[in-house]
């Protein structure tokens, strides 16, 4: 991946998560006001629903007192004391409910048993437990002819007048309905509906022993009528219903979020503490919906438009910054390559144009230092050409004055001696004359390699042919073993065999010669996909490490005679075949020379 890639990918990333960082803090922060707002809105109607129920509960308590103190029910319970005959007065729970305007209204003897009531007359003579309650107002579940049930409000008061009995007196009980009628009355916020879940028909007579019922959905109520989605509240309700407490909760009426409700659940509880009914109030979350998907489109607009800046900025930033280092570094590769001159275009002050100021001089600095030290090499490897060439060439020069000398002492000699050392000093003199003639020609190979004229050849006929004029030529008297290890394929590589025969001719004078007292002498090849290695190998007393390093070091040689030039000619024609010429050797463990060449490709003719 390239910087400018880079820099395009960090920047979009960069954007794209700080968008979605802000978008995220924004849509939490969001949901949280909403909830909050939400809870103080429920708070809100929690309060204003106990106002409302202290005030429907106040209204039925007055109602009951103004009952039990009108004139008509004194003269009930006057009469009543004095007859102790009931049966006149079953019907006047009807009228004192309808002057009242109660739901709910029985007249109760002191003995506790109805005398008269107005929702259901044929209750005469049953015991009313509620004549015993204690509380001002109550909530409770009241029979009714047709086998249902209805909710309630509640309140007790005793009739007083001049004839009570000195016992219990005679009390009217009367309420009103907690239903639907009661809902449209709640003062709500808009958004916000109630609904009013009832247990008063599974209610019993005694409810200390109450059961816990399943939730019905059909007794869930607003004020319309029956909730369509009630199956929904059944969780909160029932948490409700089973803990006596308030219960919150957010619940999803469809699978769209838009549908989902803030919920709260009031336990509403009779005079013993027994949840009878349950009121709903339920919050639409749709307007906090909506503006949390309103900001995440916005979101997602921005960081879309985040994104394409990031990439006009990265553009602009490859403009002023990753180009000038694409091309330092494209610049360094040139020089890593060779090319010294290389020079980058200088922009600006800043750390950039400083960067690029001091690869300029540092280039200027490598092509100086370069000249000076090709200088220094040259006049050096004049001096050690010239410092060999002496010492050379005074070997062979030495006998040459004696020689001469011998010569011209002779010419005082009888002719018959003279002609014996004429001769001998001849043959002196055409010996060393050959010498220098042989010194000269290797100094004059070296100083002019010939160009490799390439052809298409399998390196083991290179092999073979090394092979087999040595086996033939080995030194009289040294026992060397030639073993030649070659593969079953072809090892094609492109090379001037004659300067690749006289190159292996040469490692095989050396190994030779490392074997003065015999050994094995092994000629191997090797191909792989890329490269074919050939190794020259011996068995003789092998090199030390620092022989390894300047093995291959003009004019160096571990022989007591030769010019050291062989192995440096044997690299340089490894080099220009664009191979690589390297030893493995240790103490007393022989030398191998390792050639690899690049395997010429098959398909190129």
């Amino acid at each position: 991946m390239s910087l400018r890639q880079k820099i395009l990918l960090l920047l979009s990333l960069m954007v794209a998560t700080i968008v979605a960082a802000v978008a995220w803090t924004v849509l939490v922060r969001i949901r949280q006001v909403f909830e909050q707002r939400d809870q103080e809105e429920t708070a809100l109607f929690v309060s204003q629903f106990q106002r409302e129920f202290q005030h429907r509960s106040s209204e039925v308590a007055a109602a009951v007192d103004r009952t039990a103190g009108s004139e008509r029910a004194r003269g009930i319970a006057f009469q009543l004391v004095q007859s102790g005959d009931a049966s006149p007065f079953l019907t006047e729970a009807q009228t004192l409910a309808q002057d009242a305007q109660l739901d709910f209204l029985e007249i109760v003897g002191p003995d506790g048993k109805i005398i008269s009531s107005s929702q259901w007359p044929a209750r005469f003579g049953y015991t009313e437990p509620a004549a015993s309650a204690t509380q001002p107002t109550f909530l409770r579940s009241e029979d009714l002819p047709d086998g249902s049930a209805a909710l309630g409000l509640f309140a007790v008061r005793p009739i007083h007048h001049s004839e009570s009995t000195a016992g219990q007196p005679i009390r009217i009980i009367g309420g009103k309905r907690l239903d639907r009628s009661f809902l449209a009355d709640l003062p709500i916020a808009p958004g916000m509906t109630t609904s009013l879940y009832s247990d008063a028909d599974s209610a019993q007579t005694s409810e200390a022993q109450q059961p816990f019922v399943p939730f019905d959905p059909a007794r869930l109520v607003g004020e319309a009528g029956p909730i369509a989605d009630a199956i929904h509240y059944q969780p909160l309700i029932d948490t409700a219903r089973k803990t006596g407490q308030p219960a919150s909760a957010i619940l999803y009426l469809t699978n769209r979020r838009e549908d989902s409700i803030n919920a709260t659940a009031i336990p509403l509880k009779s005079e013993s503490g027994n949840v009878l009914a349950v009121l709903a109030v339920a919050i639409s979350r749709n307007s906090m919906v909506e503006a949390q998907q309103h900001i995440r489109a916005i979101a997602y607009g921005v960081a879309a438009g985040g994104i394409l800046l990031a990439i006009l900025a990265s553009l602009w930033i490859a403009a002023r910054v990753s180009r000038p280092i694409e091309q330092l570094a494209h610049a360094a590769e040139q020089v890593a390559s060779g090319n010294w001159e290389t020079r980058v275009p200088q922009r600006g002050k800043d750390e950039i144009g400083v960067l690029a100021i001091s690869f300029n001089h540092m280039t200027s600095e490598l092509v100086a230092q370069r000249d000076r030290l090709v200088q220094t090499e040259r006049v050096a490897a004049w001096r050690e050409l010239a410092r060999r060439l002496a010492h050379e060439l005074k070997n062979p020069l030495f006998p040459l004055q004696l020689t001469v000398e011998n010569l011209v002492r002779a010419r005082g000699l009888p002719a018959a001696e003279f002609d014996e050392v004429f001769r001998e000093s001849t043959q002196t003199l055409g010996m060393e004359i050959a010498n220098l003639k042989t010194i000269i020609g290797r100094f004059s190979d070296f100083s002019r390699m010939p160009k490799p004229q390439l052809e298409r050849i399998d390196a083991r006929d290179v092999l073979d042919r090394v092979s087999s004029f040595y086996k033939t030529a080995s030194p009289e008297g040294i026992a060397i073993r030639f073993v030649t290890n070659l593969p079953a394929s072809q090892a094609p590589i492109d090379a001037d065999p004659e300067l690749l025969h006289r190159a292996l001719c040469n490692l095989v004078l050396n190994a030779m010669d490392a074997m003065p007292n015999g050994g094995t002498l092994t000629l191997s090849a090797e191909s792989n996909e890329n490269q074919v290695e050939i190794r020259v190998s011996d068995t003789g007393e092998g090199l030390t490490p620092e022989e390894c390093e300047r093995l291959f070091t003009p004019y160096y040689t571990t022989k007591q005679h030769g010019t050291g030039l062989g192995l440096a000619i044997v690299q340089s024609v490894v080099a220009d075949h664009n191979g690589a010429i390297a030893v493995e050797s240790r103490v007393g463990g022989g030398a191998t020379f390792v050639i690899t060449l690049p395997k010429a490709d098959e398909n190129k003719s």
